[in-house]
């Protein structure tokens, strides 16, 4: 594998050892992002200058025996929604065109407190509220596997990136699919950890927001073994909350990939997936049976999967409407009046954007501790749980209004945000869930599926993964990109 593809743990390996220096290294992604990046409109904010020389730095501190850290002089990349100082953080928002941020947010610091340095940042859509990665300050993100197709979202270009070849190691963030589907679309790793175990202080448009409920900070990366190290560096209690905790995750219980009993949930009527999604993961679940692991296609937790969706679908709706003008709170509450409680279904939701009142959070999150019981009481029972992450491989720009999109699944037209209830059960819950690839589809696309495991149990599912890709594979570079 060329250079600019090998992953972040390798690459600083090589810096440290002289291999190759953290100026070379870095001059190499600007170039390759000037060549390329103009077909797929990645890196929308570019720090080239300073990256230069935060390179020579790390080069200079090498030479006098200093080591920056784990990730000496490795040059990076991180979704445009983390503040770097000096540079704008707009989330795509008009709005916030000129908004500059005054300081580093938390994970940029940390990064850089491991040795890294940032060559720029990478696309969102509006209000990193879409599959897609669009907006009118930045424009469209492509899909370096065929430019027709979207890269996900909202970490869109955070997973274009690193497919390309344009970076190192990536941040983003989650709280509908958005570090999972761009790495599943674009073929590379992608962790959801457990919520509340990364701080999301300096991934905010205004600054001293607590973090919002469901949303988590995680890494993109080529590797497992980059997600673990990415994780171990953002992880960890903010300063205010250091006085009184640390955070101590378990490490994985296992060394072999046959001492795991794994669930393989394929599919569900809830929101059907294409048939080859639903083979792979059944594929990836015969391999392991193969491997001498214990494998059900049956196992499932105890609840009924349209009730856990719409308790979902109401706290998200929750933490994404307290951001909307009082006015468009005003016309959905009235819609919503109207409705008879009967009414409160899955599509209900999902069309009507419902609000609900902190009376009515209070008794859902109350139905939400219940699901967090069964997904407990499953993960007692199962180590890993294997499922898709959205419903196809990356599919065609799609820049209508919300309510006008669909997809076609197995040629049948399905609502273009039901297929979140694979990602959305899995934050519902505050499980962690690392997204790996799996190989490609019939038409040439990157196929991932989700690795989920126990709250508190992200390295379980990292080294799952790890030890997984040295049976199936890894991260594979796009053809028009090697």
């Amino acid at each position: 594998m060329e250079l600019y593809h090998l992953s972040a743990t390798e690459l600083a390996n090589k810096i440290k050892s002289k291999e190759i220096s953290s100026k070379e290294l870095t001059q190499l992604y600007i170039d390759r992002i000037e060549k390329f990046d103009g077909d797929i409109n990645a890196v929308v904010v570019r720090m080239f200058e300073r990256a230069i020389g935060d390179a020579e730095k790390a080069d200079e501190a090498l030479s006098k025996g200093k080591d920056l850290g784990p990730l000496h002089g490795l040059p990076m990349t991180i979704k445009e929604s983390y503040a770097i100082e000096g540079q704008k953080t707009t989330w795509g928002n008009e709005a916030f065109r000129n908004n500059i941020a005054a300081a580093d947010g938390l994970a940029v610091q940390r990064f850089r407190q491991a040795g890294a340095h940032f060559i720029g940042k990478t696309n969102v859509p509006l209000n990193l509220g879409d599959f897609q990665s669009y907006n009118t300050i930045y424009g469209t993100t492509n899909n370096p596997w065929d430019l027709k197709r979207i890269p996900g979202g909202s970490s869109g270009g955070s997973a274009a990136a690193l497919a390309a070849g344009f970076t190192g190691l990536e941040a983003g963030s989650d709280i509908g699919g958005s570090i999972r589907n761009p790495a599943h679309f674009c073929g590379v790793y992608g962790h959801k950890p457990t919520y509340g175990i990364i701080p999301m202080t300096g991934h905010e448009l205004v600054s001293n927001v607590p973090d919002a409920d469901l949303a988590v900070c995680g890494p993109l990366a080529r590797s497992a073994e980059d997600v673990r190290q990415a994780l171990d560096i953002m992880a960890g209690p903010a300063e205010r909350e250091a006085a009184g905790w640390k955070l101590d995750l378990p490490e994985a219980d296992f060394k072999n990939l046959k001492d795991l009993k794994i669930a393989v949930w394929a599919n569900d009527e809830m929101a059907p997936v294409a048939h080859e999604i639903e083979e792979r993961a059944i594929q990836v679940g015969e391999t392991l049976a193969k491997l001498g692991a214990t494998v059900s296609f049956d196992a499932r937790p105890n609840f009924d999967p349209e009730t856990g969706n719409i308790n979902y679908q109401l706290l998200l709706q929750s933490v994404t409407s307290a951001a909307m003008p009082p006015e468009e709170k005003e016309k959905i509450q009235k819609i919503v009046d109207q409705l008879d409680p009967s009414d409160f279904s899955s599509d209900a939701v999902n069309a009507r954007g419902v609000v609900i009142s902190h009376a009515d959070w209070i008794s859902t999150d109350f139905k939400r501790e219940k699901l967090k019981i069964a997904w407990k009481e499953f993960f007692e029972e199962w180590d890993i749980l294997i499922c898709p992450q959205m419903a196809t491989p990356a599919f065609e720009h799609d820049h209508r209004n919300y309510n006008e999109r669909t997809i076609k699944v197995n040629n049948q037209e399905q609502s273009y945000f039901q297929q979140i209830f694979w990602a959305g059960m899995i934050v519902n819950a505050y499980l962690p869930s690392t997204v790996f690839p799996t190989g490609p589809s019939k038409d040439g696309l990157p196929i991932g599926l989700q690795a989920v495991s126990g709250a508190y149990q992200d390295y379980k599912t990292i080294e799952f993964t790890r030890l997984l890709a040295e049976e199936i594979g890894g991260f594979i570079a796009p053809p028009n990109y090697i």
